[in-house]
């Protein structure tokens, strides 16, 4: 029987290699090269955590804050990360697409799984610092492999569409840089979503129902405290708390979609 392209050993080794080379690329020329993987969401959260946490006073009432807002910083560095490199990646590798006849995919895959490499380097400090924090390890840590691919699917999603549109309308990129900016106060990252919750309910339910906190939350939930607010703990209608993991499935396959039939195009285009 014939293997599907998509599984065969030639597209796994393009795979590897250019995951490799991407990675490596990031970060060379750089004093101290690879600990940037670390150093920016840790000097990210160092200064969100003095501005919030002590001046501003948020998270006083969630247990290991500190905890909470780092997680929430390594999950959103990651989708930032992910999404970005996605969407330039086509652009990025345009030299490679038109000496080369390969599935176009492989370029996109290779870009955001750098990203997914940073972000377990990121998990590993999380999980340290949350022991030092005196976090309890729990069952329910096993669960968050699960929002982790949530929330990769959503990335590759917005990467295929975005990606494909952007090898011929170049002002995507600056787009969704704004459109990330946007984000990031639309999602609970740095304030509770139970200081939303306070003025209304309505409002927090609604931000529980993008796939971003969505993911973000279930992760807080399973890794820190029980306590937390989540779209399954909050959101009373069944029917209506699958609409985020709905929207990622939908996203993704459609972006595919889209995606395949542009690749066609691309060395034309790009």
């Amino acid at each position: 029987m014939k293997i599907p392209r998509v599984l065969n050993r030639k597209n796994r080794i393009l795979l590897a290699e250019l995951t490799a080379t991407d990675f490596k690329l990031r970060y060379q020329g750089s004093v101290l090269g690879y600990l940037w993987a670390l150093l920016r969401p840790l000097m990210m959260f160092a200064i969100l955590y003095v501005v919030f946490a002590k001046l501003l006073r948020f998270g006083g009432d969630i247990p290991h804050y500190p905890v909470y807002l780092l997680t929430g910083i390594t999950m959103w560095s990651f989708f930032t990360e992910c999404t970005s490199q996605g969407i330039q990646a086509m652009v990025v590798r345009g030299d490679l697409i038109r000496k080369i006849s390969f599935p176009k995919y492989i370029v996109v895959v290779s870009a955001t799984l750098t990203a997914v490499i940073n972000m377990l380097i990121n998990l590993v400090v999380v999980v340290i610092f949350a022991l030092i924090n005196g976090v309890t390890p729990s069952w329910t840590w096993l669960l968050v492999p699960f929002s982790l691919l949530e929330l990769y699917a959503l990335s590759l999603g917005i990467s295929f569409l975005l990606g494909a549109i952007n090898v011929k309308y170049r002002d995507i990129t600056s787009i969704w840089d704004v459109c990330i900016q946007a984000l990031f106060y639309a999602v609970p990252i740095i304030y509770p979503i139970s200081l939303v919750a306070e003025s209304s309910v309505l409002a927090a339910k609604i931000i529980l129902l993008n796939p971003i906190a969505q993911a973000i939350q279930d992760i807080r939930h399973n890794l820190i405290t029980t306590e937390t607010i989540t779209t399954w703990n909050f959101i009373e209608n069944p029917a209506v708390r699958i609409i985020p993991i709905a929207l990622i499935i939908i996203i993704l396959i459609r972006a595919a979609f889209y995606f395949r039939k542009k690749s066609k195009f691309f060395a034309e285009e790009i």
